[in-house]
Parts: structure tokens; C-alpha cells; sequence
């Protein structure tokens, strides 16, 4: 399970440094084997996108759900192509960095300081601006659009 936020350095070369408290980690459950995506929920909205990063196996996950979704359902095939069209293997190297293509961090206008977030399963990638930006909106929203949905969640 991936929690927590971590500030990291995208390198000129496009690289990203997986913090070390994660390494192990994804070692064990997919041999350092990782899928770096767009995120569909934020883009979407026309806002400065992020980028969702799997391990491998949970990534096979969703696209079993995926792949059962009809063919013929417009809001599928964009999905479809969308998140699978834009899916990239990245292979973790020894040092613990991760390569992301310059497509996908053009799509989150990423530049030098960006920020991982763990979400239990997988990681999002923002651009440190685009995050501190989604953050404050959070906090200055009054958006309770889908909190009924949560009614029986306790903390």
C-alpha cells in the first residue's frame, strides 16, 4: 500500500527517483515492472493534468476490468483509448528512478519539482504547481458532490 506525499526532482532527462521507502516494496510485488499513465479524472476537466503510476500487477488488475467494458460504448472506447492508448512500461532501474516519456509529462505540464502522491494501489504524479494549485481548491471547496455516496464510511 502506497501512502503519503514526497517532493521529488525530475531530472533532465525526464527521470524521477522513487523515494527509497518505497523501493522495497515494489522489488516484491513487481520485479521494479511499473505502468506510468494519464489520469483521466483530472484532464478531463480541462485542468493541468497528473499522471497515474501502477505496479505492474495491479495495473493487469484494471485492465481485466477494462477489457470487459462493452465495445460498443462510446464512454468505454474513450476511456480505452485514452488510458490504455497512453499507458507506458517503465522499469524501475537500480537506482530507484523511473523514466517518464516526454509525452505524458508534457500532458501534465510537469517541469522540475513534482510531487508523488500514494494512493493505496497506485501513485499519482502532479507537477508541484499543478498540486499546491488542486490542494487549495480542495480546501476553499464547498463541493460535496458524492459524499452521500461515502454515508457508511466512518474514521
Amino acid at each position: 500500500m502506497f501512502r503519503g506525499i514526497s517532493s521529488i526532482n525530475l531530472d533532465d532527462k525526464g527521470r524521477v527517483a522513487i523515494p527509497t521507502r518505497y523501493r522495497d516494496t515494489l522489488q516484491q510485488c513487481c520485479q521494479r515492472q511499473m505502468i506510468v499513465t494519464v489520469a483521466v479524472n483530472e484532464r478531463c476537466t480541462g485542468e493541468s493534468g497528473c499522471l497515474w503510476l501502477y505496479p505492474l500487477p495491479e495495473w493487469e488488475k484494471l485492465e481485466q476490468t477494462i477489457i470487459q467494458l462493452p465495445t460498443l460504448n462510446k464512454a468505454a472506447n474513450k476511456l480505452r483509448r485514452f488510458l490504455i492508448g497512453n499507458a507506458t512500461e517503465c522499469e524501475m532501474d537500480s537506482q530507484g528512478r523511473l523514466l517518464l516519456p516526454e509525452k505524458l509529462r508534457s500532458f501534465a505540464a510537469m517541469d522540475k519539482k513534482i510531487m508523488l502522491v500514494g494512493q493505496l494501489n497506485k501513485f499519482e504524479i502532479w507537477s508541484e504547481t499543478a498540486w499546491i494549485a488542486k490542494e487549495q481548491d480542495w480546501v476553499d471547496s464547498n463541493d460535496n458532490e458524492g459524499v452521500e455516496e461515502l454515508g457508511s464510511l466512518s474514521f
